[in-house]
Protein backbone atom coordinates (compact mmCIF):
# COMPACT_ATOMS: atom_id res chain seq x y z
CA UNK A 1 0.00 0.00 0.00
CA UNK A 2 2.94 2.01 0.71
CA UNK A 3 4.61 1.91 -2.42
CA UNK A 4 1.62 2.57 -4.53
CA UNK A 5 0.72 5.69 -2.64
CA UNK A 6 4.79 6.63 -3.20
CA UNK A 7 4.61 5.44 -6.90
CA UNK A 8 0.89 7.64 -7.23
CA UNK A 9 2.12 10.35 -6.14
CA UNK A 10 5.92 10.18 -8.25
CA UNK A 11 3.62 10.00 -10.95
CA UNK A 12 1.22 13.43 -10.03
CA UNK A 13 4.63 15.65 -9.68
CA UNK A 14 5.66 14.38 -13.30
CA UNK A 15 2.68 15.37 -14.62
CA UNK A 16 2.33 18.34 -13.35
CA UNK A 17 6.48 18.68 -13.18
CA UNK A 18 7.82 21.71 -16.17
CA UNK A 19 10.95 20.54 -17.80
CA UNK A 20 13.39 23.57 -18.96
CA UNK A 21 16.05 22.64 -21.52
CA UNK A 22 19.78 22.64 -20.14
CA UNK A 23 22.99 22.88 -22.10
CA UNK A 24 23.84 19.64 -21.19
CA UNK A 25 20.73 17.78 -23.04
CA UNK A 26 19.65 18.40 -26.27
CA UNK A 27 15.88 19.19 -27.42
CA UNK A 28 15.77 14.92 -28.45
CA UNK A 29 17.05 13.94 -25.50
CA UNK A 30 14.61 16.26 -23.20
CA UNK A 31 11.81 14.85 -25.19
CA UNK A 32 12.46 11.29 -24.85
CA UNK A 33 13.73 11.74 -21.09
CA UNK A 34 10.51 14.04 -20.56
CA UNK A 35 7.28 12.01 -18.89
CA UNK A 36 4.19 11.58 -21.16
CA UNK A 37 1.42 14.94 -20.79
CA UNK A 38 4.47 17.47 -19.38
CA UNK A 39 5.44 20.42 -20.19
CA UNK A 40 8.74 21.32 -21.60
CA UNK A 41 10.01 25.77 -21.39
CA UNK A 42 12.40 26.37 -23.61
CA UNK A 43 14.85 29.10 -23.62
CA UNK A 44 15.88 32.12 -25.89
CA UNK A 45 18.32 30.55 -27.52
CA UNK A 46 18.16 28.03 -31.25
CA UNK A 47 18.16 24.27 -30.59
CA UNK A 48 18.78 21.47 -33.07
CA UNK A 49 16.14 19.60 -34.96
CA UNK A 50 14.76 17.60 -36.65
CA UNK A 51 13.07 16.24 -33.30
CA UNK A 52 10.55 13.57 -33.10
CA UNK A 53 7.54 13.95 -30.38
CA UNK A 54 6.03 10.37 -29.47
CA UNK A 55 4.25 11.10 -26.52
CA UNK A 56 1.55 14.01 -25.61
CA UNK A 57 3.73 16.87 -24.28
CA UNK A 58 3.35 20.76 -23.98
CA UNK A 59 6.57 22.62 -25.69
CA UNK A 60 6.56 26.39 -25.17
CA UNK A 61 8.89 28.68 -26.07
CA UNK A 62 9.79 32.15 -24.96
CA UNK A 63 10.11 35.17 -27.20
CA UNK A 64 13.60 34.15 -29.30
CA UNK A 65 13.28 30.34 -29.00
CA UNK A 66 14.90 28.88 -32.52
CA UNK A 67 14.67 24.99 -33.57
CA UNK A 68 16.67 24.61 -36.79
CA UNK A 69 16.53 21.85 -39.13
CA UNK A 70 19.44 19.93 -41.01
CA UNK A 71 18.20 20.64 -44.18
CA UNK A 72 17.57 16.98 -44.57
CA UNK A 73 14.43 16.43 -43.41
CA UNK A 74 11.48 17.66 -41.17
CA UNK A 75 12.24 20.17 -38.36
CA UNK A 76 9.38 19.11 -36.18
CA UNK A 77 7.28 15.32 -36.74
CA UNK A 78 4.61 15.16 -34.17
CA UNK A 79 3.35 11.24 -34.43
CA UNK A 80 1.58 11.31 -30.74
CA UNK A 81 -1.79 12.90 -30.10
CA UNK A 82 -2.52 15.58 -27.44
CA UNK A 83 1.17 17.29 -28.50
CA UNK A 84 0.88 21.26 -28.21
CA UNK A 85 3.82 23.25 -29.49
CA UNK A 86 3.67 27.13 -29.19
CA UNK A 87 5.56 30.75 -29.26
CA UNK A 88 8.67 28.91 -31.40
CA UNK A 89 10.40 30.36 -34.86
CA UNK A 90 11.22 26.96 -36.59
CA UNK A 91 13.87 27.08 -39.88
CA UNK A 92 15.62 24.90 -42.84
CA UNK A 93 13.30 21.56 -43.12
CA UNK A 94 14.77 19.83 -46.08
CA UNK A 95 13.57 20.93 -49.54
CA UNK A 96 14.32 18.22 -51.83
CA UNK A 97 11.40 16.70 -53.11
CA UNK A 98 13.38 13.83 -55.15
CA UNK A 99 12.23 11.32 -51.95
CA UNK A 100 9.05 9.79 -51.58
CA UNK A 101 8.74 12.32 -48.93
CA UNK A 102 7.80 16.26 -48.70
CA UNK A 103 9.61 18.00 -45.99
CA UNK A 104 7.51 20.56 -43.70
CA UNK A 105 8.66 22.89 -40.85
CA UNK A 106 6.37 20.64 -38.73
CA UNK A 107 4.94 17.64 -39.92
CA UNK A 108 1.93 16.27 -38.14
CA UNK A 109 1.42 12.68 -38.64
CA UNK A 110 -1.28 12.24 -35.57
CA UNK A 111 -4.61 13.37 -34.05
CA UNK A 112 -6.13 16.89 -31.64
CA UNK A 113 -2.38 18.45 -31.39
CA UNK A 114 -2.49 22.24 -31.60
CA UNK A 115 0.17 24.31 -33.01
CA UNK A 116 0.27 27.76 -31.85
CA UNK A 117 2.11 31.23 -32.40
CA UNK A 118 4.59 29.64 -34.73
CA UNK A 119 6.86 31.24 -36.85
CA UNK A 120 8.40 29.06 -39.80
CA UNK A 121 10.82 30.04 -42.88
CA UNK A 122 13.00 28.59 -45.05
CA UNK A 123 11.15 25.58 -44.87
CA UNK A 124 9.41 23.71 -47.94
CA UNK A 125 6.13 23.05 -46.52
CA UNK A 126 5.45 25.29 -43.66
CA UNK A 127 3.11 22.67 -41.37
CA UNK A 128 2.17 20.07 -43.49
CA UNK A 129 -0.82 17.44 -41.67
CA UNK A 130 -0.46 14.22 -42.93
CA UNK A 131 -3.89 11.82 -42.44
CA UNK A 132 -4.19 14.13 -39.23
CA UNK A 133 -7.94 14.89 -37.51
CA UNK A 134 -9.37 17.46 -35.27
CA UNK A 135 -6.46 19.31 -34.76
CA UNK A 136 -5.93 23.16 -34.33
CA UNK A 137 -3.44 25.50 -35.97
CA UNK A 138 -3.19 29.10 -34.93
CA UNK A 139 -1.66 32.37 -35.37
CA UNK A 140 0.73 30.56 -37.45
CA UNK A 141 3.07 32.56 -39.60
CA UNK A 142 5.07 30.95 -43.02
CA UNK A 143 7.22 33.19 -44.72
CA UNK A 144 8.27 31.49 -48.55
CA UNK A 145 10.69 32.56 -50.87
CA UNK A 146 8.53 35.04 -52.47
CA UNK A 147 11.65 36.23 -55.04
CA UNK A 148 12.24 32.37 -55.36
CA UNK A 149 10.82 30.54 -58.23
CA UNK A 150 7.44 29.48 -56.49
CA UNK A 151 7.27 26.11 -58.07
CA UNK A 152 10.94 25.08 -56.33
CA UNK A 153 9.02 25.64 -52.92
CA UNK A 154 6.06 24.40 -50.76
CA UNK A 155 3.11 25.27 -48.92
CA UNK A 156 1.89 27.50 -46.23
CA UNK A 157 -0.33 25.02 -44.88
CA UNK A 158 -0.43 21.39 -46.57
CA UNK A 159 -3.02 19.23 -45.75
CA UNK A 160 -3.50 16.09 -47.03
CA UNK A 161 -6.43 13.09 -46.09
CA UNK A 162 -6.96 15.07 -42.86
CA UNK A 163 -10.10 15.82 -41.70
CA UNK A 164 -11.85 17.87 -39.34
CA UNK A 165 -9.04 20.53 -38.61
CA UNK A 166 -9.12 23.90 -37.51
CA UNK A 167 -7.05 26.64 -39.26
CA UNK A 168 -7.17 29.92 -37.92
CA UNK A 169 -5.49 33.26 -37.82
CA UNK A 170 -2.50 32.54 -39.88
CA UNK A 171 -0.72 34.44 -42.28
CA UNK A 172 1.15 32.71 -45.05
CA UNK A 173 3.25 35.26 -47.71
CA UNK A 174 5.37 33.92 -50.51
CA UNK A 175 4.72 30.15 -50.50
CA UNK A 176 3.65 28.24 -53.77
CA UNK A 177 -0.19 27.88 -52.68
CA UNK A 178 -0.81 29.29 -49.01
CA UNK A 179 -3.18 26.74 -47.63
CA UNK A 180 -3.66 23.28 -49.97
CA UNK A 181 -6.43 20.66 -49.24
CA UNK A 182 -5.72 16.97 -51.25
CA UNK A 183 -8.65 14.49 -50.13
CA UNK A 184 -9.41 16.61 -46.81
CA UNK A 185 -12.65 16.72 -45.98
CA UNK A 186 -14.77 18.78 -42.75
CA UNK A 187 -12.46 21.35 -42.34
CA UNK A 188 -12.61 24.86 -41.04
CA UNK A 189 -10.56 28.35 -42.51
CA UNK A 190 -11.31 31.11 -40.68
CA UNK A 191 -9.39 34.81 -40.51
CA UNK A 192 -6.19 33.69 -42.43
CA UNK A 193 -4.30 36.35 -44.69
CA UNK A 194 -2.15 34.97 -47.66
CA UNK A 195 -0.36 37.09 -50.16
CA UNK A 196 1.88 36.59 -53.15
CA UNK A 197 1.25 32.91 -53.74
CA UNK A 198 -0.14 30.95 -56.81
CA UNK A 199 -3.36 30.37 -55.44
CA UNK A 200 -4.01 31.59 -51.79
CA UNK A 201 -6.44 28.36 -51.35
CA UNK A 202 -6.04 25.09 -53.22
CA UNK A 203 -8.83 22.83 -52.93
CA UNK A 204 -8.25 19.23 -54.55
CA UNK A 205 -11.16 16.66 -54.09
CA UNK A 206 -11.47 17.95 -50.96
CA UNK A 207 -15.61 18.39 -49.86
CA UNK A 208 -17.73 19.85 -46.91
CA UNK A 209 -14.71 22.50 -46.24
CA UNK A 210 -16.05 25.93 -44.80
CA UNK A 211 -14.20 28.91 -45.50
CA UNK A 212 -14.92 32.10 -43.11
CA UNK A 213 -13.28 35.83 -42.90
CA UNK A 214 -10.36 35.18 -45.00
CA UNK A 215 -8.17 37.76 -47.36
CA UNK A 216 -6.37 36.92 -50.17
CA UNK A 217 -4.13 39.67 -51.68
CA UNK A 218 -1.96 39.62 -54.66
CA UNK A 219 -1.72 35.75 -55.49
CA UNK A 220 -2.15 34.75 -58.99
CA UNK A 221 -5.50 33.18 -58.00
CA UNK A 222 -7.14 33.68 -54.80
CA UNK A 223 -8.91 30.49 -54.04
CA UNK A 224 -8.58 27.48 -56.57
CA UNK A 225 -11.88 25.25 -55.86
CA UNK A 226 -10.71 22.15 -58.08
CA UNK A 227 -13.07 18.71 -58.26
CA UNK A 228 -14.60 19.72 -54.69
CA UNK A 229 -18.16 19.96 -53.50
CA UNK A 230 -20.64 21.61 -50.75
CA UNK A 231 -17.34 24.23 -49.79
CA UNK A 232 -18.67 27.15 -48.28
CA UNK A 233 -17.31 30.36 -48.90
CA UNK A 234 -18.47 33.39 -46.80
CA UNK A 235 -17.53 36.67 -45.82
CA UNK A 236 -14.30 36.48 -47.33
CA UNK A 237 -12.03 39.11 -49.35
CA UNK A 238 -10.31 38.63 -52.57
CA UNK A 239 -8.13 42.03 -53.32
CA UNK A 240 -5.50 42.66 -56.65
CA UNK A 241 -5.48 39.28 -57.97
CA UNK A 242 -4.11 40.16 -60.97
CA UNK A 243 -2.15 38.12 -63.80
CA UNK A 244 -2.57 36.49 -67.34
CA UNK A 245 -5.33 34.21 -65.61
CA UNK A 246 -6.33 35.01 -62.56
CA UNK A 247 -9.32 35.19 -60.45
CA UNK A 248 -10.61 35.81 -56.86
CA UNK A 249 -12.12 32.34 -56.86
CA UNK A 250 -11.76 29.90 -59.55
CA UNK A 251 -14.67 26.31 -59.19
CA UNK A 252 -13.38 23.99 -61.50
CA UNK A 253 -15.62 20.66 -61.92
CA UNK A 254 -17.06 22.01 -58.66
CA UNK A 255 -20.31 21.72 -57.88
CA UNK A 256 -23.19 22.37 -54.85
CA UNK A 257 -20.92 25.08 -53.51
CA UNK A 258 -22.21 28.35 -51.90
CA UNK A 259 -20.55 31.48 -51.85
CA UNK A 260 -22.43 34.31 -49.99
CA UNK A 261 -21.52 37.64 -48.93
CA UNK A 262 -17.90 37.76 -50.28
CA UNK A 263 -15.67 40.94 -51.45
CA UNK A 264 -13.93 40.68 -54.97
CA UNK A 265 -12.00 43.91 -55.80
CA UNK A 266 -9.51 44.25 -58.44
CA UNK A 267 -8.91 40.75 -59.38
CA UNK A 268 -8.81 39.88 -63.40
CA UNK A 269 -12.03 37.72 -62.75
CA UNK A 270 -14.33 38.09 -59.72
CA UNK A 271 -15.46 34.25 -60.17
CA UNK A 272 -14.37 31.89 -62.92
CA UNK A 273 -16.85 29.21 -63.73
CA UNK A 274 -15.76 26.19 -65.75
CA UNK A 275 -17.53 22.89 -65.59
CA UNK A 276 -19.39 23.23 -62.42
CA UNK A 277 -23.03 22.96 -61.57
CA UNK A 278 -25.44 23.85 -59.42
CA UNK A 279 -23.06 26.31 -57.36
CA UNK A 280 -25.16 29.22 -55.28
CA UNK A 281 -24.30 32.96 -54.90
CA UNK A 282 -25.73 35.52 -52.85
CA UNK A 283 -25.10 39.06 -51.34
CA UNK A 284 -21.36 39.05 -52.89
CA UNK A 285 -20.09 42.17 -53.81
CA UNK A 286 -18.29 42.81 -57.56
CA UNK A 287 -15.94 45.91 -57.39
CA UNK A 288 -13.28 47.31 -60.20
CA UNK A 289 -12.80 43.81 -61.51
CA UNK A 290 -11.62 43.28 -65.30
CA UNK A 291 -14.41 40.47 -65.45
CA UNK A 292 -17.05 40.47 -62.32
CA UNK A 293 -17.80 36.94 -63.62
CA UNK A 294 -16.53 34.79 -65.98
CA UNK A 295 -19.13 31.83 -66.89
CA UNK A 296 -18.47 29.21 -69.37
CA UNK A 297 -21.28 27.23 -70.98
CA UNK A 298 -19.93 23.69 -69.58
CA UNK A 299 -21.29 25.17 -66.13
CA UNK A 300 -25.24 25.09 -65.97
CA UNK A 301 -27.45 25.39 -62.65
CA UNK A 302 -25.78 28.38 -60.79
CA UNK A 303 -28.01 30.64 -58.90
CA UNK A 304 -27.44 34.36 -58.75
CA UNK A 305 -28.85 36.25 -56.63
CA UNK A 306 -28.34 39.30 -54.09
CA UNK A 307 -24.65 40.21 -55.78
CA UNK A 308 -23.80 43.67 -56.69
CA UNK A 309 -22.09 44.51 -59.72
CA UNK A 310 -20.54 48.05 -59.79
CA UNK A 311 -17.51 49.46 -61.75
CA UNK A 312 -16.10 46.10 -63.39
CA UNK A 313 -14.96 46.47 -67.11
CA UNK A 314 -17.41 43.73 -67.53
CA UNK A 315 -19.77 42.45 -65.00
CA UNK A 316 -20.26 39.15 -66.54
CA UNK A 317 -18.61 37.08 -69.74
CA UNK A 318 -20.42 34.11 -71.03
CA UNK A 319 -18.30 32.47 -73.11
CA UNK A 320 -18.65 28.79 -75.08
CA UNK A 321 -22.46 28.86 -76.07
CA UNK A 322 -25.64 29.19 -74.30
CA UNK A 323 -26.59 27.95 -70.39
CA UNK A 324 -28.79 27.60 -68.03
CA UNK A 325 -28.37 29.75 -65.18
CA UNK A 326 -30.38 31.49 -63.09
CA UNK A 327 -30.23 35.50 -62.08
CA UNK A 328 -32.93 37.31 -60.04
CA UNK A 329 -32.58 40.05 -57.59
CA UNK A 330 -29.11 41.30 -58.26
CA UNK A 331 -27.82 44.93 -58.10
CA UNK A 332 -25.93 45.85 -61.72
CA UNK A 333 -24.78 49.01 -60.98
CA UNK A 334 -25.45 52.87 -61.52
CA UNK A 335 -24.63 52.20 -64.89
CA UNK A 336 -27.75 50.22 -65.63
CA UNK A 337 -30.88 51.79 -66.81
CA UNK A 338 -33.93 50.31 -65.29
CA UNK A 339 -37.32 51.17 -64.71
CA UNK A 340 -38.84 51.72 -61.38
CA UNK A 341 -42.83 52.78 -61.99
CA UNK A 342 -44.02 51.30 -58.51
CA UNK A 343 -41.02 52.65 -56.69
CA UNK A 344 -40.80 48.85 -54.82
CA UNK A 345 -36.68 48.93 -55.19
CA UNK A 346 -37.36 46.23 -58.51
CA UNK A 347 -36.99 46.70 -61.80
CA UNK A 348 -40.61 46.59 -64.12
CA UNK A 349 -39.39 44.11 -66.14
CA UNK A 350 -36.01 41.74 -66.94
CA UNK A 351 -32.81 43.51 -67.16
CA UNK A 352 -30.68 42.09 -70.09
CA UNK A 353 -26.80 42.40 -69.43
CA UNK A 354 -25.26 42.49 -72.97
CA UNK A 355 -21.70 42.53 -73.99
CA UNK A 356 -19.36 42.11 -76.95
CA UNK A 357 -16.11 41.35 -75.29
CA UNK A 358 -17.17 37.37 -75.61
CA UNK A 359 -15.81 37.41 -79.37
CA UNK A 360 -12.29 38.60 -79.00
CA UNK A 361 -12.32 36.09 -75.98
CA UNK A 362 -12.98 33.29 -77.85
CA UNK A 363 -10.79 34.25 -80.71
CA UNK A 364 -7.51 35.41 -78.82
CA UNK A 365 -7.00 34.02 -75.07
CA UNK A 366 -4.46 37.04 -74.51
CA UNK A 367 -7.30 39.83 -75.08
CA UNK A 368 -7.29 39.07 -71.29
CA UNK A 369 -4.13 41.52 -71.02
CA UNK A 370 -5.93 44.41 -72.72
CA UNK A 371 -8.60 44.92 -70.85
CA UNK A 372 -7.75 47.64 -68.81
CA UNK A 373 -7.07 49.51 -72.11
CA UNK A 374 -9.24 52.26 -73.60
CA UNK A 375 -9.49 50.46 -76.93
CA UNK A 376 -11.69 47.68 -74.84
CA UNK A 377 -14.23 50.46 -73.61
CA UNK A 378 -14.07 51.75 -77.23
CA UNK A 379 -14.66 48.53 -79.02
CA UNK A 380 -18.03 47.79 -76.99
CA UNK A 381 -19.42 51.25 -77.19
CA UNK A 382 -18.86 50.31 -80.93
CA UNK A 383 -20.70 46.90 -81.06
CA UNK A 384 -23.47 48.59 -78.70
CA UNK A 385 -23.83 51.57 -81.02
CA UNK A 386 -24.01 48.91 -84.37
CA UNK A 387 -26.47 46.17 -81.65
CA UNK A 388 -24.10 43.42 -82.10
CA UNK A 389 -23.45 42.65 -79.07
CA UNK A 390 -25.00 39.79 -76.80
CA UNK A 391 -26.75 38.62 -74.01
CA UNK A 392 -24.77 37.61 -71.00
CA UNK A 393 -27.56 37.48 -68.39
CA UNK A 394 -31.06 37.89 -67.82
CA UNK A 395 -31.94 39.34 -64.36
CA UNK A 396 -35.67 38.14 -63.93
CA UNK A 397 -36.46 40.81 -60.98
CA UNK A 398 -33.47 43.42 -60.93
CA UNK A 399 -32.76 45.56 -57.87
CA UNK A 400 -32.37 49.49 -58.86
CA UNK A 401 -29.80 51.38 -58.04
CA UNK A 402 -29.42 55.32 -57.81
CA UNK A 403 -29.50 55.46 -61.36
CA UNK A 404 -32.40 53.44 -62.03
CA UNK A 405 -34.94 55.92 -63.29
CA UNK A 406 -38.29 55.91 -61.35
CA UNK A 407 -41.39 57.41 -62.42
CA UNK A 408 -41.14 60.50 -60.96
CA UNK A 409 -37.03 61.16 -62.45
CA UNK A 410 -38.32 59.85 -65.28
CA UNK A 411 -41.46 62.68 -65.87
CA UNK A 412 -38.37 65.23 -64.68
CA UNK A 413 -36.36 64.13 -67.52
CA UNK A 414 -38.87 64.21 -69.87
CA UNK A 415 -40.03 68.04 -68.52
CA UNK A 416 -36.73 69.10 -69.25
CA UNK A 417 -35.77 67.36 -72.47
CA UNK A 418 -39.08 68.55 -73.46
CA UNK A 419 -38.24 72.14 -72.53
CA UNK A 420 -34.90 72.11 -74.40
CA UNK A 421 -36.94 71.42 -77.37
CA UNK A 422 -39.53 74.01 -77.21
CA UNK A 423 -36.75 76.59 -76.69
CA UNK A 424 -34.60 75.64 -79.33
CA UNK A 425 -37.48 75.61 -82.11
CA UNK A 426 -38.74 78.59 -80.96
CA UNK A 427 -35.31 80.36 -81.43
CA UNK A 428 -34.92 78.92 -84.75
CA UNK A 429 -38.22 80.55 -86.00
CA UNK A 430 -37.75 83.65 -83.88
Amino acid sequence: MKKWLIGSLFLLFCLGRQFHVGAEQTLQQLIDAAPANSTIRLENKTYVGDIVIRKPLKIVGASHTVIKGSGRGNVVSIQSPHVVLENVTITNSGKSRDTQEEYAGVKVYSNYNTLKAITIKNSFHGIYLSKAHHNRIENVRVVGERNGEIAGQGNGLHIYYSNFNYLVGNTIDGTRDGIFFDYSNKNVVKQNSVSHTRYGLHYMYSDDNEFYKNEFMFNTGGAAIMNSNRIVLKNNKFLFNQGMRSFGVLLQMANDNKMANNEFYQNQRGVYIDQSNNNFLKGNTFLQNQIGVELWASSQNQIFTDNRFSKNITAVLRLGGEDNNQWSGNHWGEEARILDLNQDGKGESPFEYTSSLHKIVEQNELAYLFFNSPSIRVYEKINELLQEEEVMAIDRHPIIEQAGLSLQQMIGWLMIIGTGVFAIVKFQRG
